[in-house]
């Protein structure tokens, strides 16, 4: 979440530069801005109170001693009165505390000032384009191919689970875990450190990377626990890092994880999700990095390079888009999207997103690191990106690749694969 000094001190920019995320931030601004006041005269009240307690508190002793009994008595029943209205006051301290973290998380995190005004993914600005755009010796979507192929089932996934849970059978078993070997193998030679975390979070895991209170609606609960399914391998991986201080050593901290993801999806139907498109249940390759401030964009950078690096071995033609602040989501304050073409469906396919949420996440995790020069803690940034997603990346493969001898595997995967094509 944004740090208070910041809103109080640029009150204005903040909810001008807000704006740009269609976010009407006046109103929340200044009740919590209110609230904070009430704070801290209430504090700066109750600290005169705790150091009147201690000064007659003190003086009990010393009239005991010199006979003043009944003015001791008097100081003591001062006491009990000043202890039951410190209480009170702690009380509506917390109260008032708890009130500003909810003003604050219900704040998005501020744009970057690169990001254009915008409503939908529509306004979305194309950066560049890679690879060429390849008629498929047979146009077929791929819904369509895996029957034929009987290498992803949806009816039986309906059966076990319901819809939006496939299963992987055969030749699409083993292409999926090829993508994932794969996945992971690049980003360990880029200098990540894989991590396996856990599929379930708990509560303070899901506020401290913005899902919570934000996608509430959008993650699979476990209501009797009071856990979550996770929704991408950002929320753990990143919360390794909550309520942490980091030594400078330790920066940058570069993990890589892969995991199944777990979404909702309320609401979505139609054409666009069909198939692979758009799943309850997707497994994905997750990059995760902590960084001082001053080098986060550079680490964004780095970031992409690496993701287009992996759809330029795959041999998918790609574009990548700067999201609008329409599209832009609460936590971040920037995002790249990746989207690959898919030649059956003839259309651009999301398969990554990369972020830089600068200090808004590491606020909520409490997570610093240890300022060389001063050596006092400072907000370190966090970023994110897909590594890749699987269902679209398989997608594209299966539309792209597809000859009248079957499914051409991809020169990057065929050591996993053990074959160089999918036959029927």
């Amino acid at each position: 979440m944004l740090n208070i000094k910041t809103i109080r001190t640029h009150k204005d920019w903040v909810i001008d530069r807000l704006q740009i995320k269609n976010f009407d931030a006046k109103p929340t601004v200044e009740t919590l801005l209110e609230t904070d006041d009430a704070r801290k005269q209430l504090q700066a009240d109750n600290d005169k109170l705790l150091s009147e307690q201690k000064k007659v508190s003190k003086s009990i002793g010393q009239l005991f001693k010199d006979g003043k009994t009944e003015e001791a008595n008097t100081a003591r029943e001062k006491t009990t009165e000043l202890k039951q209205k410190i209480q009170q006051n702690t009380q509506q301290l917390k109260e008032l505390e708890e009130k500003q973290t909810r003003l604050l998380s219900d704040i998005p995190n501020l744009p970057h000032e690169s990001v254009t005004p915008g409503k939908s993914d529509e306004d979305n600005v194309e950066i560049s384009r890679h690879g060429n755009l390849q008629e498929p010796k047979i146009k077929q979507p791929h819904w369509e191919t895996i029957k034929e192929f009987d290498i992803i089932d949806f009816d039986l996934g309906n059966k076990i689970t319901g819809a939006g849970f496939p299963v992987y059978k055969g030749k699409g078993a083993k292409l999926q875990r090829a993508l994932i070997s794969f996945f992971l193998d690049e980003g360990e030679k880029a200098g990540y450190q894989e991590v396996l975390p856990p599929l379930l979070v708990n509560e303070a895991s899901g506020f401290g990377t913005g899902q919570l209170p934000d996608k509430d609606g959008q993650m699979y609960e476990v209501q009797d626990d009071k856990y979550y399914l996770i929704p991408t391998a950002e929320v753990p991986v990143t919360n390794i890092y909550r309520d942490v201080i980091l030594n400078p050593e330790e920066l940058p901290a570069k993990r890589i994880a892969y995991s199944a993801c777990f979404r909702r999806e309320a609401g979505s139907w139609g054409s666009h999700v069909r198939g692979l498109n758009r799943l309850h249940q997707f497994d994905k390759v997750e990059i995760v990095r902590i960084e001082e401030p001053g080098k986060s964009y550079h680490a964004l950078e780095e970031m992409m390079n690496h993701v287009g690096s992996l759809l330029e071995q795959l041999d998918l033609p790609y574009r990548i888009l700067r999201l609008c602040g329409g599209d832009l989501s609460f936590t971040a304050a920037l995002t790249y999207d990746f989207e690959v073409f898919s030649a059956g469906q003839d259309r651009w396919l999301e398969v990554s997103s990369v972020s830089n949420f600068e200090e808004y996440q590491a606020n909520r995790l409490k997570l610093r690191y240890r300022d060389p020069e001063t050596n006092k803690p400072k907000t370190a940034h966090t970023l994110n990106g897909s590594a890749l997603a699987l269902p679209r990346i398989m997608a594209a493969i299966i539309e792209n690749n597809l000859t009248a001898d079957g499914i051409v595997i991809p020169q990057a995967l065929r050591k996993y694969m053990g074959c160089d094509i999918i036959k029927k």
